[in-house]
């Protein structure tokens, strides 16, 4: 079994977490932010998060993802090969994993409309396909 190259493991959960952060504001912020407004509107979400430091903490928490997303793809690659085929997967499934259970759950029992939770869950299982993608392709045996 190969050594896992932790500098490069962390610069690409970095650069990948950083991509998929730009990529949640885009989905939250431009693609899905009127349904989010009316959701607000009728009192369905908060105004503002409970927790001032939620935005930070967001972003923290998709570097953490891809990290982990990262870690598996470098176990992966001894069984499956290294390359963007391995990453993919790792993405998908682990996107997946992420984003379905709550997203299904949210659209289940929650009285949002049901493209707030759609929106959710583009968000993150896109976000973690292309973080896994970044981060694998950053990746470099040590």
């Amino acid at each position: 079994m190969k050594k896992i190259n932790q500098g490069r493991l962390l610069l690409g959960a970095v650069v990948g977490g950083v991509a998929w952060g730009v990529w949640s504001w885009v989905v939250n912020a431009v693609l899905f932010s009127s349904d989010l407004r009316q959701a607000q509107d009728a009192n369905l979400l908060l105004q503002s998060p409970r927790y001032p430091f939620f935005l930070p903490l967001w972003f923290l928490l998709l570097i953490l993802l891809t990290y982990v997303l990262t870690w598996f793809y470098t176990g992966m690659r001894e069984v499956f090969l290294p390359g963007p085929k391995t990453a993919l997967a790792v993405g998908i499934l682990g996107g997946f994993a992420i984003a379905f259970p709550l997203s299904f759950a949210v659209a289940a029992w929650v009285p949002l409309d049901r493209l707030v939770p759609l929106a959710w869950l583009v968000d993150l299982w896109v976000g973690a396909i292309l973080a896994a993608f970044l981060a694998a392709w950053l990746y470099r045996e040590g």
